[in-house]
C-alpha cells in the first residue's frame, strides 16, 4: 500500500484527511478574498439521491464562517410558492456582496425530480428549459459567480448507498418515500438529466460532472475544482494580540453551589476539571 492510495485505487485515510485540511486552510483564504472584493459566489450541487452532494457541502462549509457561508435546502414549496414565478422562491438565497451560497438542490428540481415524479406540467416543464438559460445569464452577467456540479453515480452504488442508510439507525432518516420511489425511475432519470444537461450546460456557466462513486475522491476533486474556478489571492492575516486579562479586586463571583450544573458523566478528573469557570 502507497502513502497516498491503497491497492484497490481509493485514497488512504491520512492522505485524505491531510489533503482535506489543507483544502480547507485554502477555502478559508477564498472565503477572505471574497469577502475582501465583494464577490458573490453562487455553487450548485445536483444529483441522483445519495451521490454525496450534502457531504461535499459539509466538508466545504466546515471551516468557513458561517455568517457569509450558506447552505440552502428548501423544502417542498407552499401554496403560494406554487403561484409564484418559478424562480421566485430561489432569488432570495442568492447571495450578496462578501457571501458564499451552497444550493443542496436547487431550482433544477423542476428539470428532472418534478419531470419525473409528475409535479409539474409538461407546459410548466418546457418554460423551465426554455428560461433556465436567460435566468442563470442574467445571474452572471450582473457580476455573479455561478457553478453547477452534478455528482454521477452508478446504479450499483447507489443501492449499496440506500442499503446502508437502511440498516444504519443514524442515516435513516436520510432516505425518503420520494428516494426509494426515485430508485424504480432509473432510467427516467437519466433522460431527464441528459435532457437539461442538452438545455442548460450553457458557456455562461457550463455544468461540471464530478465522479462520485467513492465519496472521499468526489469530494476532494469537487473542492479542488471550485478553488480552481475563482481567482483569489491569499490576504496577509491582521496580527491579532490579546490584551491584559481584566482584572477587579472588588469583584466577588456568586456562590458556584447556587448554580446549576450538569452532570459530569464524562470527565471529572482531568488537569482543570475541578476549577469552575465563569
Amino acid at each position: 500500500m502507497s502513502e497516498k492510495y491503497r491497492p484497490d485505487g481509493r485514497i488512504t485515510n491520512a492522505y485524505y484527511e491531510k489533503e482535506l485540511a489543507r483544502l480547507q486552510e485554502e477555502l478559508v483564504a477564498l472565503q477572505d478574498w471574497i469577502r475582501h472584493k465583494g464577490l458573490r459566489v453562487a455553487v450548485i450541487f445536483e444529483g441522483r439521491d445519495t451521490a454525496g452532494k450534502g457531504g461535499s457541502i459539509k466538508r466545504i462549509t466546515q471551516t468557513l464562517n458561517p455568517r457569509f457561508a450558506r447552505i440552502v435546502a428548501l423544502g417542498v414549496p407552499t401554496e403560494r410558492e406554487k403561484s409564484q414565478w418559478y424562480f421566485q422562491r430561489y432569488v432570495p438565497h442568492l447571495p450578496a456582496a462578501g457571501e458564499m451560497v451552497f444550493f443542496d438542490r436547487s431550482w433544477y428540481n423542476r428539470a428532472v425530480v418534478e419531470r419525473v415524479m409528475d409535479f409539474c406540467t409538461d407546459d410548466e416543464y418546457r418554460e423551465f428549459l426554455r428560461s433556465c438559460p436567460q435566468f442563470e445569464r442574467m445571474l452572471v452577467n450582473s457580476g455573479m459567480i455561478l457553478l453547477k456540479y452534478w455528482f454521477s453515480i452508478s446504479a450499483e452504488e447507489q443501492e449499496r448507498r440506500f442499503l446502508k442508510r437502511i440498516h444504519d439507525p443514524k442515516k435513516r432518516w436520510k432516505i425518503s418515500p420520494m428516494d426509494v420511489a426515485s430508485r424504480a425511475k432509473w432510467t427516467e432519470y437519466s433522460r431527464a438529466k441528459d435532457a437539461m444537461f442538452m438545455y442548460t450546460d450553457i458557456e455562461e456557466c457550463p455544468w461540471h460532472v464530478v465522479k462520485a462513486n467513492v465519496k472521499r475522491h468526489a469530494r476532494l476533486n469537487c473542492i479542488h475544482h471550485l478553488l480552481q474556478s475563482v481567482e483569489y489571492t491569499d490576504l496577509p492575516d491582521p496580527p491579532i494580540e490579546l490584551p491584559p486579562l481584566q482584572k477587579d479586586p472588588n469583584y466577588r463571583r456568586p456562590d458556584i453551589d447556587s448554580m446549576t450544573w450538569i452532570p459530569e458523566v464524562y470527565g471529572g478528573n482531568a488537569p482543570g476539571e475541578g476549577e469552575a469557570g465563569e
